[in-house]
């Protein structure tokens, strides 16, 4: 095998430097997700069939759409349109951020129709208003319930990050396919950028097994 892994040695800090670009534009992504998945799940259950409609419709385009199809879309073809150019950073919070707001409404919304009918009931016959309601007695059994489905979300968000090299963003795949072409291999930056991304993905996990743990010991 002609393997020499000591050629990207000195690139190694490069290739280091991608793991923040990358959890950078993830962590604005699943903040912008969370935020708004959570308003499209409860426009979901609402009794207002205009904003249901338009939730459910949201929730169809980008679920039934490519991930990388939104990306050009935000980066090449709206700035066709308006004149202004999105800067790569920002079309990659939007793209996986908006996208992520799909997945994370359903996880949310089924989240929400497994709590028992009979707290919010018991919530309206003692004239809480909605919003408390949602707030401090719905929402937070929703979220222990469907922690691992968000976690699973944000984990794959991270693993699909790796699509925001296709727009020139320094990402650790990005880099890894620079240093690829410097050195005329590809196949050692490219082993180094999965075994990162395998860690990446491994730490979050444990330390989304971590938070489960410490919800169900304070029930």
């Amino acid at each position: 095998m002609n393997l020499d892994f000591s050629q990207i040695v000195p690139y190694t800090p490069f290739m280091l430097k991608g793991i923040w670009a990358t959890l950078e534009f993830v962590i604005f992504s699943i903040i912008i997700g969370l935020v708004l998945g959570t308003l499209l799940a409860l426009c979901k259950i609402t009794k207002v069939s205009f904003l249901k409609w338009i939730a459910n419709a949201y929730t169809s385009i980008f679920r039934g759409t490519p991930l990388i199809l939104q990306l050009m879309i935000i980066y090449y073809a709206i700035p066709q349109l308006t004149g202004y150019d999105i800067p790569i950073f920002l079309s990659a919070v939007l793209t996986f951020g908006l996208n992520s707001a799909a997945y994370v409404s359903e996880i949310i919304r089924a989240g929400i129709m497994a709590v028992d009918k009979g707290q919010m009931e018991a919530a309206e016959a003692l004239g809480v208003p909605y919003r408390p309601m949602m707030l401090n007695i719905i929402l937070p059994q929703a979220i222990k319930n469907i922690l691992p489905a968000l976690l699973n979300e944000f984990i794959t968000l991270t693993k699909e990050s790796a699509i925001v090299s296709t727009i020139g963003y320094l990402d650790l795949m990005r880099r890894a396919q620079i240093v690829g072409a410097d050195i005329y291999r590809n196949f050692e930056p490219l082993l180094l950028a999965g075994a990162i991304y395998w860690i990446m993905v491994f730490i979050l996990t444990k330390i989304g097994q971590a938070i489960e743990r410490r919800l169900r010991q304070g029930d």
